[in-house]
């Protein structure tokens, strides 16, 4: 029978104490409030006590004992068993009070049963040991003073351990069942706390790389106007279109970022997952760049690219791309992908190195190290820096396995 104290039931409201609690080693004295499942354990609990003392006061008519301590063993059997109930408030108070009076009185031993059994369940070993020991110790004057003959001592004896025994190692029993379902809880809470954490972090990391994106794209058409303020009407009309399509796009990311950061898991509602893009999107990034006045040239040579890789390969170069126009101004950027399945994807990005005229936008040089990590989690490697040759290069290796689910590219 596995039992909740009765100032468990509102578990959440002791959540930073909740092995105490859920194991039952709140202090003596603790205010109880019990649950409806509190109160049938609680009653079966009395029930059980007064079964047992029942049991035992027709024996005890069947001796012969004198009217005065007949009538001593009725009383202390009946405030023994309602003393049951204060047993979630005092357990080793109420144990060791019991098991000293049932060192001569009979009629006490079912109250001290259940008492001895609530101490094993709600209490660590190192204290339901030795009131486990004081109800053995007792048995010794129960014996001598009560029983008649060497028989009945012998008897009486045997019942009295294994009784003890047994309702102490069932205590025991429940108290490691309800550590393991605790620790099994904790365990499943901590999982699922750290996969929604997971989850936060990237969706917040796709966020950034479409983010960074947008605010690139934007900044570039803002400097064709400031550096270009005679051109034609049509031109500043599409410039002041872009630039207000790409705010607006910032914007809306922007949101959703800050929406997954201020809860405390992602709500499908507020951060819906967007269809992510793979290597399949890439010649319309490239297009995108081309609109926005970048002078890129893609050489696309891998076809059936798995959607995990390609997904990975496209933040890649979307990013080498970012940082392209962030630092090197309106240098031509080359963007080849290829590779052979069962071998190698691999990605490279290459501009030369050229001083940018005018603002250059600010970065925290987080960009790269993402990268980084983004190709070593995928199983790859990524490298970056300047050539010999003066241009700037982004390299990334990663896997493509032949039994992997593949996608037709276009």
């Amino acid at each position: 029978m596995t039992e909740l104290r009765g100032d468990e039931a509102p578990v959440h409201a002791y959540r930073w104490a909740l092995p105490s609690v859920l194991l039952g080693d709140a202090r003596d004295g603790g205010r109880v409030r019990r649950s409806t499942r509190d109160w049938i354990v609680d009653i079966l609990m009395f029930l059980a006590a007064c079964f047992i003392t029942l049991v035992s006061l027709g024996e005890l008519e069947k001796q012969p004992t004198s009217e005065p301590l007949m009538a001593v063993e009725q009383v202390a059997g009946a405030l023994a068993c309602a003393s049951v109930w204060l047993r979630r408030r005092w357990p080793v108070a109420l144990s060791l009070v019991l098991a000293v009076l049932s060192s001569y009185l009979e009629l006490v031993g079912g109250a001290c049963v259940v008492a001895l059994f609530t101490v094993a369940v709600h209490r660590p070993f190192k204290i339901s040991a030795p009131i486990a020991l004081i109800n053995f110790l007792t048995l010794a004057p129960y014996v001598v003073l009560r029983q008649q003959s060497d028989d009945d001592r012998a008897w009486a004896l045997a019942l009295g351990v294994t009784v003890v025994l047994m309702v102490f190692a069932w205590g025991v029993v429940v108290r490691a069942r309800r550590q393991l379902v605790w620790s099994l809880r904790q365990r499943a809470e901590s999982a699922a706390q750290q996969a929604k954490q997971l989850e936060r972090e990237r969706i917040a990391r796709e966020m950034h790389d479409v983010l960074a994106h947008r605010i690139s794209i934007l900044s570039l058409h803002a400097g064709a106007l400031e550096f270009r303020p005679d051109a034609p009407p049509e031109e500043i009309a599409r410039a002041a279109g872009a630039i207000r399509t790409s705010a607006h796009q910032a914007l809306q990311d922007l949101r959703e970022v800050i929406g997954v950061l201020r809860h405390g898991e992602p709500d499908a509602d507020l951060v819906p997952d967007r269809p992510q893009p793979t290597l399949a999107d890439l010649p319309a990034l490239v297009e995108e760049c081309r609109q926005a006045g970048m002078d890129v040239r893609l050489d696309l040579r891998a076809g059936g690219v798995p959607e995990g890789q390609g997904r990975n390969l496209y933040r890649i170069v979307q990013e080498a791309l970012t940082n392209a126009r962030k630092h090197a101004g309106d240098v031509p950027v080359t963007v080849t992908v290829g590779g052979e399945r069962g071998k190698e994807l691999t990605a490279e990005v290459r501009n030369p190195l050229a001083a940018r005229h005018g603002a250059r936008l600010p970065g925290a040089g987080a960009g790269l190290i993402g990268l980084t990590e983004r190709a070593e989690l995928a199983g790859g490697r990524l490298e970056h820096g300047p050539t010999p040759e003066g241009e700037f290069v982004v390299r990334a290796w990663l896997p493509w396995p032949v039994e992997a689910t593949r996608e037709e590219t276009s």
